[in-house]
């Protein structure tokens, strides 16, 4: 006779796994990272390798250690590598972008105790944290689709560690190009008052202007996730609903002085935290209307902080403030189990010894126990006489 072996359910698992989701986000943002390349050339590709390799030799050591839980084989390293990479600027130094790689892993996971555990997107806490460090090198952006961009480096990327960038205006000028001081066409706006075109933002085809990855292959790459119910497609509706109905109405009150809901929805990196980091699966809600709500809290953070505050980008710190109400939006938007509220509040001291909803004869005289401020000590008749 055969050993028989008894397990708790659940007894049927489904194909997806941790593995399988992970390894077709790094498939969907091949073409992301691709463009990226191509938008940029050399210096970009060195930072998509370099930051990912940090990521991975960081997840190394600390799975190594035992510090945090996971594997390499789990992909979720490389997404966070991939996505850090896709939020720094293409010229940004890559020692420092190493410092991003080793930050993201080791305080945005490791700390929580590895995959599923963290409370905030490894990739967004990667990316504050040079922020804060390094200010003016992530605020300085080169132009796209240079002509010698595959056959040399950005010169500010080769900086030696602990070293500051050399400044690229000597370098763009060379090259009879004029530097940008409000790179992005966020930062265009906001300090200059210009606004980009409608290609420019959908494309990221303008020579010669910093822009991100384009957000139409963006979205395509994301609906090719949300048709294989890798993400769910709630959270990046909610976030640039909420981002385009504040954006409309603010531009319906002053046409002048704020921009169109257009621009405000492609422009910046909103459509790449919409689709990749605000569907996290460890940091977002699980509940339909939590996912609604946590999108909805993000979209309108990102246009607040956009028109009101001193940076022109708000999407990464709307993200990791999403991320730090998920457990109370999960708490608010908790469904009702069936059958709760349909009886009263149990009376204290009444016993019920059948079933809730039978209330039983004792009742009518059951009394409330007087408060006591030790709960555990016995009343005086209740304590035993002491031993002769």
């Amino acid at each position: 006779m055969g050993t028989v072996e008894i397990r708790p359910a659940p007894h049927l698992h489904g194909e997806r796994s941790v593995e399988r989701i992970m390894r077709h986000v790094v498939w969907s943002l091949v073409p992301v990272c691709a463009f990226w390349v191509f938008q940029y050339g050399l210096s970009a590709l060195a930072s998509l390798a370099v930051v990912t390799a940090s990521c991975l030799a960081a997840e190394r050591w600390l799975v190594s250690t035992g510090t945090q839980s996971g594997r390499l084989g789990d992909f979720s390293a490389v997404i966070t590598g991939l996505l850090l990479a896709l939020t720094l600027p293409p010229g940004f130094p890559l020692w420092m972008g190493a410092v991003a790689g080793l930050v993201a892993i080791s305080l945005g996971k490791g700390l929580f105790g590895g995959l599923g555990f963290n409370v905030f997107n490894p990739a967004l806490v990667g990316r504050a944290f040079v922020q804060a460090a390094f200010p003016t090198a992530i605020a300085t952006y080169t132009p796209s689709f240079l002509p010698g961009r595959f056959t040399g480096f950005v010169p500010s990327s080769l900086a030696w560690p602990l070293m500051a960038p050399s400044d690229g205006a000597g370098w763009l000028a060379g090259q009879k190009f004029d530097a940008l001081s409000g790179a992005t066409p966020l930062a265009q706006w906001k300090f200059e008052g210009v606004q980009a075109g409608a290609q420019e933002l959908l494309l990221s085809l303008s020579g010669h202007m910093a822009v991100g990855p384009a957000p139409l292959l963006v979205l395509a790459c994301g609906a090719y996730l949300a048709l294989r119910r890798y993400l769910d497609w709630r959270i990046p509706v909610a976030v640039l609903g909420s981002a385009g109905a504040a954006a409309w109405m603010l531009h319906a009150f002053n046409p002048g002085h704020y921009p169109n809901p257009f621009f405000m929805l492609f422009s910046g990196g909103l459509v790449l935290g919409a689709v990749y980091m605000a569907t996290d699966m460890a940091t977002s809600p699980v509940t339909p209307r939590g996912m609604w709500l946590y999108g909805a809290l993000i979209g309108l953070l990102t246009v607040v902080i956009r028109y009101y505050s001193g940076l022109p980008e708000g999407v990464m710190y709307a993200i990791l403030i999403g991320n730090a109400a998920t457990p109370l939006i999960e708490r608010v938007t908790q469904p009702t189990p069936f059958g709760k509220g349909v009886l009263g509040r149990p009376r204290k001291g009444a016993s019920y010894p059948l079933h809730p909803g039978y209330i039983s004869r004792e009742e009518a005289g059951a009394q409330t126990p007087r408060k006591r401020l030790f709960r555990n000590k016995p009343r005086r008749d209740e304590r035993k006489p002491p031993r002769p």
